[in-house]
């Protein structure tokens, strides 16, 4: 099985049969406004994981469910079911005004479970924190919560293909509730420094690798670009990888692009 990034919290995880896409987002760089998983890939997709709605992890997710026809799971307050007919928060809408009908799609509350074609798909807590962002003279603030866009339906998952497991947490804040997990593979956010307190920092990525006890690790959701701002949420993944391999955990640094196999 190999693993594929594309900055922020997209993945690709794939083998013989199984393609899955976890958050089909934008890319939110100004000079290169596009999707952040290549269209070359969209059609061969069999499973389409959405962690929340903010652009970064949405913006594409109905462009790609048409081209593949894939399984969509997503978390139920992204959701509306109208008529035995489910429809997702508009991935390019403002605010809560529009929604869009997607065919497939599968609403997952936490701890529940859905088996697709083979992948087994369990719904795992996950808490979108507040953002403030700096632009120019002032800040963008948004805060999650009920009828905000924000962080709308946060939900991380654990996938189960084969033999293999995989947690994605999406952007979230620390959970208790995680312990005991144990995936052979973690992918979560370590990029919440300061006042960008939408995801862990550091440490509490530190903190929850030591509750999950995965056996390898896959820090994202850091050193990315937001409009002009090429480098936002800026960590040093290297003393993060330095910590979790003091605790016999593998780590894996992943740019746009790379791949690793499991």
């Amino acid at each position: 099985m190999k693993i594929r990034h594309f900055l922020y919290n997209s993945f690709l995880i794939e083998n013989d049969k199984t393609k899955i896409a976890i958050d089909p987002g934008q890319n939110l760089w100004i000079f290169s406004l596009s999707s952040l998983i290549p269209k070359s890939e969209w059609r061969s997709i069999t499973h389409i994981l959405i962690t929340h709605g903010d652009p970064d992890h949405h913006w594409q997710s109905d462009r790609v469910a048409e081209v593949s026809h894939a399984s969509v799971v997503c978390g139920k307050e992204l959701a509306k079911v109208e008529d035995s007919e489910t429809f997702l928060v508009d991935p390019r809408g403002r605010g809560l005004t529009s929604w869009i009908s997607f065919k497939k799609a599968h609403p997952l509350g936490i701890g529940e479970t859905i088996i697709l074609d083979g992948v087994k798909i369990e719904a795992v807590k996950s808490v979108h924190g507040s953002i403030s962002v700096p632009i120019l003279w002032f800040k963008i603030k948004r805060k999650p919560g009920p009828g905000k866009r924000t962080g709308i339906g946060s939900m991380g998952y654990k996938i189960t293909v084969g033999s293999k497991t995989i947690v994605n947490l999406g952007d979230s804040i620390l959970q208790k509730e995680w312990a005991g997990l144990k995936p052979d593979v973690l992918m979560l956010p370590i990029g919440g420094l300061g006042n960008n307190t939408w995801t862990m920092d550091l440490s509490e990525a530190i903190e929850a690798v030591k509750l999950i006890s995965p056996k390898r690790v896959i820090p994202c959701h850091y050193n990315v670009p937001f409009f002009w701002i090429k480098n936002i949420a800026p960590v040093d993944d290297r003393v993060f990888k330095h910590e979790v391999k003091k605790l016999g955990i593998e780590c894996s640094i992943m740019h746009y692009g790379d791949e690793i196999e499991i």
